[in-house]
């Protein structure tokens, strides 16, 4: 009693060859089914090569197409004929072209052998199994399915929306439960010939004709009906991504493939020379009679799952684009948003960078030019400080900065007079930490030496583009840690909000402020927001400045402030 093994092959026929002579020269039977697309030259030399071996036999060939019956009528024509011919076949092995043997033989014939009415073939129903793919579970058995969905896609969608449309369903045959899993099974010759002789043969072939993906349910289902005893797994290991299609095994997977344990394994690739050599030379395979355990690379394919539909956080690169919001994170790391500070305080950069010891830049989105930290032409990654450039792609070049300086700090001034395309970009960002000075763009207004009318003209405008933003970072949608702050409560207490920015920064350095940075000369600004007011503007965002204030003029005074411990 052995194995024989039904062989479904389409492509690469030399390798097909090969693993079907190893098969055949260790005692098993191999009948093959060859794709009726593969030319009748290329049919006839695959012939030819394996004449020399008389437990080699070719089935009559169909016409395969994925997701059709032919994968189903190309199996029942292969194991009815090895059937026939090796009467002292007991299991049945279905294979594919692209299969390739990982344990010797005679290991796989004695598993069999202690198990002789045992079934082995994924059997699960459409409620327990979690990797059909396309949203079509029961409806794949209740619908009917005439259109390929390979080469009629669209007639195919369309097809199954008119049949949800006029609640359409086929009736399924009396005694059938649909049962779903892999097509790569391993049957006793009781089970498979108790389906191939079934008195409803005609029955349920008529029926699985139109069902959809006919190859992973039709043996699937009936075996339910004759096992004894059925274990529902297959021998053979193959791996499918999130999106149901099969891995391919290259040549660097070969300890992979031996940790495994399995007796097959699926899709190798036709060009992986060492796979082929190790895995069919006897000598590389020490019987050791293990339990096939896939398990035990399952978590590297979770892992590698995951790396290929989320990636590393922050990084978007040419062979893995995301979809919107499939996105593993914004950015990679934290980085600050400084917005009014630069206005406000004249040495606010270097400042800064002196107290925290982190990169602190200008604007990084000015209209002009990029300002790097120090005004480089050039930063880390090849960034260029060229304005055209960057607005290209503003979200790709932050998201660029911050991955090409992983491990230190970012910070940046922004503010209305820059491109605001990033907004909402940095306003979900859960790496934002932004700090915001309402109102504090009117300074440099309040300093230059501009005709009023312009300066009104101009305040209208910034004070607008910020109102717009501010909605943005008060948006429920916001995941940014935000403080926000009028110029008004600003200048009155400085102290605290910059220890507070301080210890947000770094906050494995904890220090008290010593020294604050240089405030802009105020005095008359109260005056100047009147002026506004006067001239028919409204100056809501810094808060409210009364000329009869005299904290302004009192923090005038400080040149240089200094804190006293």
């Amino acid at each position: 009693m052995t194995v024989g093994f039904a062989m479904m092959v389409h492509t690469a026929l030399d390798r097909a060859e090969q693993v079907a002579r190893h098969w055949a020269t260790h005692g098993c039977p191999v009948v093959i089914h060859v794709d009726k697309r593969v030319t009748r030259l290329e049919y006839t030399k695959f012939v030819h090569d394996l004449g020399d071996l008389p437990n080699v036999k070719f089935c009559k060939r169909h016409r395969c197409e994925w997701g059709t019956w032919s994968l189903v009528a190309a199996a029942q024509s292969a194991s009815e004929k090895l059937l026939r011919l090796f009467p002292q076949v007991r299991h049945v092995y279905l294979a594919s072209g692209s299969c390739l043997p990982l344990r010797p033989v005679e290991e796989l014939v004695e598993y069999l052998d202690q198990r002789p009415r045992t079934d082995f073939i994924e059997s699960a129903t459409t409620e327990d199994v979690p990797w059909t793919v396309g949203g079509l579970d029961q409806e794949r058995f209740t619908l009917r399915f005439p259109f390929s969905w390979k080469r009629q896609r669209h007639l195919f969608d369309r097809y199954v929306q008119f049949q949800r449309l006029i609640r359409f369903k086929r009736k399924i045959p009396p005694g059938i439960v649909p049962h779903l899993g892999s097509q790569w099974w391993c049957l006793t010759r009781q089970t498979l010939s108790a389906i191939l002789e079934d008195p409803d043969r005609a029955t349920n072939d008529r029926y699985f004709r139109k069902v959809w993906i006919p190859d992973e349910s039709y043996f699937q289902t009936l075996a339910r009906q004759y096992s004894t005893n059925i274990e529902s797994r297959s021998l053979t290991l193959s791996k499918f991504d999130f999106q149901g299609k099969p891995h391919i095994f290259y040549d660097d997977h070969l300890q992979l493939l031996r940790r495994s344990d399995c007796f097959v394994a699926r899709k190798i690739w036709p060009q992986a020379n060492k796979l082929y050599s190790s895995f069919l030379n006897d000598a590389a395979g020490a019987a050791k009679m293990a339990e096939p355990n896939p398990g035990k690379i399952d978590r590297i394919f979770s892992h590698a799952v995951d790396r290929r539909t989320r990636g590393r956080a922050g990084l978007w690169m040419q062979s893995r684009f995301p979809n919107e919001g499939w996105e593993n994170g914004k950015t990679s790391a934290a980085y600050s948003v400084f917005e009014g500070f630069s206005e406000l305080f004249d040495d606010f950069e270097a400042w800064l960078t002196k107290m925290s010891g982190v990169k602190v830049h200008g604007h990084l989105f000015d209209k002009q030019m990029v300002q790097f930290s120090g005004r480089q032409k050039y930063f880390s990654g090849g960034l260029s400080d060229a304005a055209k450039l960057r607005d290209y792609n503003p979200h790709g070049f932050l998201r660029s900065l911050i991955w090409n300086t992983r491990g230190e700090r970012q910070c940046f001034q922004f503010g209305p007079r820059d491109n605001q395309e990033v907004s909402w970009q940095i306003a979900t960002d859960a790496n934002a930490h932004i700090y915001v000075i309402t109102g504090a763009w009117s300074v440099p207004l309040f300093r230059s030496n501009q005709n009023f009318s312009a300066i009104r003209k101009q305040a209208a405008r910034l004070q607008k583009i910020e109102a717009a933003h501010l909605d943005i970072l008060r948006s429920p949608y916001t995941k940014a840690r935000i403080k926000i702050w009028t110029m008004a409560d600003f200048v009155q207490a400085p102290i605290e909000p910059l220890q507070k920015i301080i210890d947000d920064i770094g906050p494995d350095t904890l220090r008290r402020l010593t020294e604050l940075p240089k405030m802009a000369e105020l005095t008359g600004f109260a005056q100047f927001l009147q002026n506004l007011k006067n001239q028919g503007m409204h100056p809501h965002l810094m808060g409210d400045f009364s000329m009869e204030d005299e904290s302004v003029k009192d923090l005038r005074g400080h040149r240089r402030p200094y804190v006293v411990k």
